[in-house]
């Protein structure tokens, strides 16, 4: 009780221990981050980060397969997941991000299941799509070129740091001196304008 009369007589209200807090009290942080994007969205960018010939195969696998599905890369039934597919038609790529896109767009549970038609439409039509926004945008092209760069400059350099005379690399004492007053007291007189 005398705790309670401390607290009041300074100025603030008495705890109420048993009442529920307000909207406008404090709220706890979430523990969850928040999705900023839909599964579609999450698919697209996975879609977009494969190489171009993984896309194109894609495309062909998930239209040559009567059955794909969600939740696996197989099931017993000979359905095949997207990423499989491609693989079936050619690219031996892994993408572990598409996968899980997969799963989360087509809200994969505990065992695998066939994929709706829209399921497999939107797929298709998001391939497509990618690959057509694709054509002068070619990653493949510019990540080769790229370590092309890399390599040539790599090259260039360690030719150039043989080139170098002996002269260029100092084994003596390094005498170095301090300038005299600031560079801006230097350049003080020449920014002078008179008013």
């Amino acid at each position: 009780m005398r705790a309670w009369k401390a607290s009041h007589t300074l100025g603030r209200a008495p705890p109420d221990f048993g009442h529920t807090a307000s909207p406008a009290a404090a709220q706890p942080m979430r523990n969850r981050r928040r999705q900023s994007s839909s599964p579609v969205e999450r698919l697209r960018t996975a879609i977009d980060c494969l190489p171009v010939a993984t896309r194109e195969a894609m495309l062909a696998g998930v239209r040559a397969n009567e059955r794909v599905i969600v939740g696996a890369y197989v099931d017993g039934m000979g359905g095949v997941c997207p990423m499989l597919a491609a693989h079936r038609a050619g690219a031996r790529t892994d993408f572990l991000s598409f996968a899980r896109s997969w799963d989360r767009f087509g809200r994969a549970r505990d065992k695998p299941r066939a994929a709706t038609e829209r399921e497999v439409g939107i797929l298709i039509a998001q391939l497509e799509d990618s690959l057509q926004d694709s054509h002068g945008l070619a990653f493949d092209v510019a990540i080769a070129e790229h370590r092309q760069l890399v390599s040539r400059s790599r090259r260039v350099a360690g030719r150039a740091r043989r080139a170098l005379p002996d002269t260029a690399d100092p084994r003596g004492e390094i005498v170095a001196r301090r300038l005299r007053g600031p560079a801006s007291e230097r350049a003080l007189p020449s920014l002078l304008v008179s008013r």
